[in-house]
């Protein structure tokens, strides 16, 4: 069954998604070329932040790319974009903090932080096989199967929900950062807000998608049932 009901909301979902990538890079070109008043780079507000919370052993690295900026918990280093780690714009500074917001998230034990760290392995495991046992299970018309992806594919789905608090929270600690050392200045929040909102979108979009999948799914498993 390649068709389903579901399947028009799945393709809203992924038109917001669609959307929302455009929305990250305008907001980011729009913002870049807004200096901030504290005139720090992307780096310099990391390291200043990392070290407000000492975290004095977490380094700055560059990493090649655009809006490639990150945390690595197990490098336990924050690696930001050559336009991030260089430049001197709300965008600069507000990607930067947001990094370092998840380095703090490490070192306090962010409760949903260190459940999506935990349960990665599983998840790196199970987003492999979910896929290949759901087409599987349809084109033989084997639900025991289809039963199987799901409980599978679930992991993933719950990966990309526990997602949403933790990327939210680093979002709210970077404003609450910058503003503490007065990296930014009132009237610059708006554009803060708008690059990290339109960030936070993008996870919230693709937790729709994998929610709306998992429902159709679970539809099709409990109608096949039904009619056996």
């Amino acid at each position: 069954m390649f068709f389903h009901p579901m399947d028009f909301l799945i393709l809203i979902a992924f038109g917001v998604s669609i959307w929302a990538q455009f929305k990250v890079r305008g907001n980011f070109s729009k913002w870049s070329d807004v200096p901030a008043s504290s005139g720090l780079t992307g780096a310099e507000v990391a390291r200043l932040i990392l070290d407000r919370n000492g975290l004095y052993d977490v380094p700055v690295e560059l990493v090649p790319g655009t809006l490639t900026d990150h945390y690595d918990p197990i490098a336990r280093a924050v690696r930001l974009s050559e336009p991030v780690y260089y430049g001197r714009s709300i965008a600069a500074v507000s990607v930067a903090a947001h990094e370092v917001g998840h380095a703090v998230q490490h070192q306090q034990a962010y409760g949903a932080l260190v459940l999506r760290h935990r349960m990665f392995p599983i998840v790196n495991l199970t987003s492999g096989m979910a896929p290949f046992l759901l087409l599987g299970g349809f084109l033989l018309q084997q639900f025991s199967l289809i039963g199987l992806g799901i409980i599978l594919f679930s992991f993933a789905v719950a990966f990309q929900v526990i997602t949403l608090p933790v990327e939210f929270n680093a979002s709210s600690r970077a404003k609450d950062f910058m503003i503490a050392e007065g990296i930014i200045r009132n009237e610059e929040e708006r554009g803060v807000n708008k690059v990290l909102n339109a960030a936070a979108l993008t996870y919230v979009a693709a937790a729709l998608i994998s929610v709306l999948e998992l429902i159709k799914y679970i539809l099709i498993f409990v109608q096949g049932s039904n009619e056996d």
